[in-house]
Formats: structure tokens, sequence, C-alpha cells
């Protein structure tokens, strides 16, 4: 069956570090990876994705891999500060984004894990 896999659950880390998380699916036939932070009002920021192995980035993060079906695809945030504490999503969506707009993204598959710092 279609999933998408990511790792680690849980990550701990100290300012000024990077932290790197990994998200993976298995979709045949689609390559395409989004990344989203939570925000503190609940709603998703997307920060970035991937086509392939072409990443596109937000600012102050770095992506990179591979966003085909068995390939992985790597997030690194470069300098953790305070904010970075949140909870973060991998998503992976074959359906059409026409029409959409603003974060009114339909997400076929959905996985979330937790990311503090100390």
């Amino acid at each position: 069956s279609n999933q998408v896999h990511q790792t680690p659950a849980d990550l701990y880390k100290n300012q000024g570090e990077l932290a790197k998380m990994e998200c993976s699916h298995s979709i045949s036939g689609y390559n395409r990876i989004l990344w989203y932070k939570q925000s503190n009002y609940r709603e998703l920021v997307l920060i970035g994705y991937m086509i392939g192995t072409a990443g596109y980035p937000e600012a102050g993060f770095d992506i990179e891999g591979d966003a085909n079906a068995g390939g992985t695809s790597t997030l690194t945030i470069k300098q953790l500060t305070p904010n970075s504490s949140a909870v973060y999503y991998c998503a992976a969506n074959p359906c059409p984004f026409e029409g959409s707009s603003g974060l009114s993204v339909e997400l076929t598959i959905f996985h979330c894990w937790i990311f503090s710092t100390y």
C-alpha cells in the first residue's frame, strides 16, 4: 500500500546545531515530497519541497536527496533557535494542485513527529 515514512520520531538538539530529518514514500511513479512546520497558531507553513532530486527550500533550510518512490528526502535546519522547536510534517500528495490556494492542500498521506530543542 502507499505509505509515507518519517524518521526519527523524536529529536533533541542544542541551539546553534543543525538538525536533519528524513522522509520517504512508496507511491509508484510519484516524485514529490513537501515539508511543513506547524506554527504556534497550529497552521501548517510550507518550508520547502522536493521534485525528483531537486530541492526547493525556504531560507534557513536545506532539502536534498530523492523524492521518487523508494528514495529519501532529507530536510536540514541549518541553525537551530528556540523557534525551531515545532512539529514538522512530511507529505506526499499525488493529487493535482490546480484550483487549490494557500495552505488548503489535500494531503493524501500524512505523517508527523515531534521536534524539540533545549
